[in-house]
């Protein structure tokens, strides 16, 4: 079990260059800068085409001494613009927006294949491993620069800037398999995402398979499970389920505006990474690596199985905290339980910075 285990269980109510800016800044209400940029996710060589990686970077006004970065990643047929939801001046959904309140930095990632990154011709090659190899390479552009000063002319230099690993769903797992693979982060957040997988969903000839088969065989499988080729358009939304979710997301107890805000952030589905989620145990060892302390959000209504079963999967970790969304489903940021959510991770970040 994790050396620590804290519960706050909730019970009540473009530019070609790499790191050119490609749009400009704007002013919200809490008065941060946005910069939209197009970063390396990998390099021209060896034949192989460069792959640029789309992100949004929102800057506070007054950054959060030690500075801190966080670095969003969305979940399967969704693009970084769930990290920002919008219904009109309502910013109260945005995650990115109450987090630059507290003064830290939000870096929301467009995987590659997904938004406005680059696509693969051979889409194939968009496996688990990659896509988290290219979001680590964004990541270390994204840290380099900041701590240099170069990135933007508006950012001062921040040394000892460290990063926080954000992940929704999908996004989680890839978190979890790029800390594994690269130990870039100060500490994770992983928002949606149990091992468990969605097991109910998988045929029983895959689940008869070992976990090395499973994962010797992803591309195979992962297209006859979808039938789709390996990026796929999500279908259109129904008439008053802008998730497109249904009782499967928990969507009809979340706010109407919510709801409707979700829909920039619709996007297509990666379904080698998306396909490995659903597994039972997908990416068991991986969370087992993790010594960083670790966050981990859960809706009540989430897909994740048993909440209180998920810490476990973090033996190693420092530190592990849960803290469970009242009557939330799985996209956490359109129910009302957000608040409670921005306010316990505030509340953690800030414990990291004591420590």
């Amino acid at each position: 079990m994790p050396s620590s285990v804290a519960s706050s269980v909730v019970t009540g109510p473009a530019a070609d260059a790499a790191g050119d800016t490609v749009s400009g800044a704007d002013a919200p209400a809490h008065g941060d800068r946005l910069l939209s940029l197009r970063l390396d996710a990998r390099p021209a060589r060896d034949g192989a085409a460069p792959l640029k990686c789309a992100v949004d970077l929102r800057i506070p006004n007054r950054i959060t001494q030690p500075a801190r970065l966080l670095v969003c990643l969305p979940g399967g047929g969704m693009n970084r613009r769930f990290f920002d939801l919008m219904s009109g001046d309502d910013d109260s959904y945005s995650f990115a927006r109450a987090m630059t309140a507290q003064g830290y930095l939000v870096a929301m990632l467009d995987h590659p294949g997904i938004g406005d990154s680059d696509r693969p011709l051979d889409a194939d090659t968009l496996t688990p491993d990659f896509i988290a190899d290219a979001n680590a390479q964004v990541t270390a552009q994204l840290l380099s620069g900041l701590r240099s000063g170069t990135l933007d002319s508006g950012v001062a230099a921040l040394p000892t800037l460290q990063s926080i690993g954000v992940g929704h769903s999908m996004g989680a797992m890839l978190t979890v398999l790029q800390q594994a693979a690269h130990a870039q982060h100060r500490a994770i957040a992983v928002l949606g995402f149990s091992t468990r997988g969605l097991p109910e969903y998988v045929s029983t000839e895959v689940l008869a398979l070992s976990r090395t088969e499973q994962r010797a065989r992803l591309v195979e499988l992962a297209r006859l499970s979808f039938a789709k080729p390996a990026t796929a358009a999500p279908a259109a939304p129904r008439s008053g389920d802008a998730a497109n979710t249904g009782d499967f997301y928990a969507a009809g107890k979340a706010e109407p505006r919510g709801a409707a805000a979700l829909r920039p952030a619709l996007d297509r589905m990666l379904t080698l990474p998306a396909f490995l989620s659903m597994l039972p145990d997908n990416i068991a060892e991986a969370c087992a690596q993790i010594r960083v302390p670790v966050f981990i959000g859960l809706g009540e209504l989430d897909i994740a199985g048993p909440t209180h079963a998920v810490p476990a999967s973090f033996a190693a970790s420092t530190e592990v905290c849960l803290h469970i969304l009242p009557q939330a489903g799985h996209s956490h940021f359109i129910f009302a339980a957000r608040r409670g959510l921005f306010r316990r991770m505030a509340q953690w970040l800030r414990a990291l910075a004591e420590e």
